[in-house]
Order: C-alpha cells, then sequence, then structure tokens
C-alpha cells in the first residue's frame, strides 16, 4: 500500500466550534472564480442562492491531496463517499441541495491548498488543522472534527513503556515540516533533542522504520493507519494520545469566499441533526480505545 500523504478524541464530538477565520467573510473577495462581492446571507443559501460563488456554476468542486488514505478516504477515491471526509463532503454537499452526482473533486496538494492565492475548487478538506498562521491567508470553516495528536513508535523501545513528561522529553522525534504534529513536538513536548524534520509524513515514517528516529507524532487516526497498516507491521505501534488542545480540523477556502457562510450552516445542521457524530461513530469510532497520557 501507499504511504500516508496526510498531516495530521472523538470529545466533544457534538460541540459547534467557531474558530479563527471560520466565520462568515465578508471581505473584497468573492468564490473561486472571481465573483460576487457580497456576502451569502442567510436567506441565500440554496443551490441557486449560491452559484454566483462557486468557482464552477451548476456543481460543487471539492478540493483534497492525492494520494487519499482511510480513514479519511477508501481505496482512495474521494468521490465514493465512502471514509470520513468524503461523507461529510457529501453530507455538506446534500445540505446546500447538491445531489452526489454534482459534486467534483480535484487534486490540490496540502501545502498549496494553504497558501495565499487563487483556488481552483470551493472548498479543500484533507486533515488541514486551524491555525492563527493559516488563518491569515485562506478562510477555514467551523470544525468537521476534533483532533488529537498521538505518538508512533517501534514495538519494543523504550517510549512504549517509558513515556511520562520527563521520559518523553529524552527521545529524538522527527516529523513532516509545517504540520500541527511538529508543533506539537516543539511546544507541548520540547524535548532535549532537536527534532528531525522531513518534507514529507511518509519520509519521517521510513526514518522511523530504519530507526533513525524514536517516534513521529501525527493526529490519531493517521497514526492508527500508518502503525496497523502502511509502516512495517507489526514493528510499529500507535503508544498513546495525547489530551486535546483545541486543534481542529476546518475545510479551506479562498481567503474572504463568503461561501463560507453557508458551509458553516450546513456544518450547524449536521451537527444538531447528529449526522456529524453517526460519521464519526462509522469511520472513526476505533479510535476511542487508545490511552491518553501527559506531554
Amino acid at each position: 500500500m501507499g504511504w500516508v500523504g496526510m498531516r495530521r478524541s472523538l470529545a466533544a464530538a457534538g460541540a459547534v466550534i467557531v474558530l479563527g477565520g471560520a466565520m462568515a467573510a465578508c471581505g473584497s473577495s468573492g468564490g473561486g472564480n472571481g465573483g460576487s462581492t457580497a456576502s451569502a446571507s442567510a436567506s441565500s443559501c440554496s443551490k441557486s442562492g449560491i452559484q454566483h460563488l462557486l468557482y464552477k456554476q451548476g456543481v460543487l468542486t471539492v478540493a483534497t491531496d492525492n494520494p487519499a488514505y482511510p480513514p479519511w478516504f477508501i481505496k482512495n477515491t474521494p468521490s465514493n463517499g465512502k471514509g470520513y471526509e468524503s461523507a461529510v463532503a457529501y453530507a455538506i454537499a446534500a445540505k446546500l441541495g447538491f445531489p452526489k452526482s454534482k459534486v467534483v473533486w480535484v487534486h490540490e496538494p496540502f501545502n498549496k491548498a494553504i497558501i495565499p492565492g487563487p483556488k481552483a475548487f470551493d472548498f479543500d478538506i484533507n486533515e488541514v488543522s486551524v491555525t492563527p498562521q493559516r488563518a491569515q491567508v485562506v478562510t477555514f470553516s467551523n470544525s468537521y472534527y476534533p483532533v488529537q495528536q498521538a505518538i508512533v513508535a517501534r514495538k519494543g523501545t523504550p517510549i512504549v513503556t517509558k513515556h511520562s513528561p520527563a521520559q518523553l522529553k529524552t527521545y529524538l522525534y522527527g516529523d513532516q515540516n509545517g504540520t500541527t504534529g511538529l508543533t506539537y513536538i516543539t511546544t507541548k513536548i520540547q524535548p532535549t533533542k532537536q527534532p528531525k524534520v522531513f518534507d514529507t509524513l511518509a519520509e519521517a515514517g521510513a526514518a522511523l522504520e530504519a530507526g533513525r528516529i524514536d517516534a513521529l507524532v501525527t493526529d490519531t487516526p493517521t497514526a492508527q493507519y500508518m502503525a496497523g497498516y502502511q509502516l512495517k507491521h507489526p514493528q510499529t505501534v500507535l503508544v498513546a494520545q495525547f489530551p486535546t488542545v483545541g486543534e481542529h480540523y476546518g475545510l479551506v477556502f479562498k481567503k474572504g469566499n463568503p461561501l463560507v457562510t453557508c458551509v458553516n450552516k450546513a456544518i450547524a445542521s449536521l451537527q444538531s441533526d447528529g449526522g456529524l457524530t453517526a460519521l464519526q461513530k462509522k469511520y472513526l469510532g476505533i479510535y476511542l480505545k487508545f490511552p491518553t497520557i501527559q506531554p
């Protein structure tokens, strides 16, 4: 199987979280096609009402990275509606009045999605954590998933059993550049050894397999998938996860895109009717079993 290309507990799954940059954006930017400058009002969130905000009229264009891996997507096929993020995207589309046949998926690399500039999509769904820095250059939706970080290590190595806060500081970590996992290592764990930084999570995983680092940190679902299926199983293991620190995934929009107002309404509806909770239980329920430790 291919390597995980992702970044990155089900605590408070029913809460609607308003995140930095996620509220209705009424700035000068329109949709991805440079359309209207007016923000979307509560009465204009029907399928016909948002046409002028869309990247391509008549369809909802949704982006994610390639490859797209479980449990977020199944069989690297975002359009099949299987996997948590694929299912969430289609649930949001349905709330906006778009049937599955009117949802178009496009490939957008993770790092490209979160930089300033035009976007060739309506929104990107790709395990993107909302941070103040990113919110300066893109607009985020409200939360569709609260995130916990977890440790992946080789079986039989000291960190598997010795992971008190003081012990965690003694290990050599590695992670993908620019990720919240790397930020968690440097700001929360604060190890005595400088973490090794890699261009991709795949490279960090390879370094772990080779014993060049002691552990990596990524979101719990991705960590479980890496340890259980992608790295040289059963040589790796998800050691434990850390308490939530208010990290959340948000959909990515072009900065100021007023379509976010209507998407936030759709997310709120999925929160209130139990739709998001049901999808989390279906695709992410196994991640409740891991122990939580303090950094």
